[in-house]
């Protein structure tokens, strides 16, 4: 298992459209990818995988939020998945 904790920096967050990007990403690999927000009032667990469990996470501009990758691509998963994050959702 691999995790890294990264910056959303978009100032709509995570909406339809660059969660639509990052879950596109993150079905690529074979690896289990989760995301994980962290609040002062709660944890907000979401499948990396589904776009709607990703608009469900609530994830705004400036959240922290950890990425978690298990499985036999996992290096790579995340290291696509930050990419992503850093470049794309922009």
């Amino acid at each position: 298992m691999v995790r890294k904790k990264i910056v959303i920096n978009n100032p709509t967050g995570l909406h339809l459209r660059p969660a639509g990007t990052f879950c596109k990403a993150a079905i690529q690999f074979n690896s289990k990818i989760t995301v994980e927000k962290i609040t002062k009032n709660e944890n907000v667990t979401a499948n990396a995988k589904s776009v709607l469990s990703v608009l469900g996470a609530c994830i705004k501009d400036r959240d922290e939020i950890e990425i978690i990758c298990e499985g036999e691509d996992e290096e790579q998963a995340l290291q696509e998945m930050l990419r992503v994050v850093e470049n794309e959702l922009i």
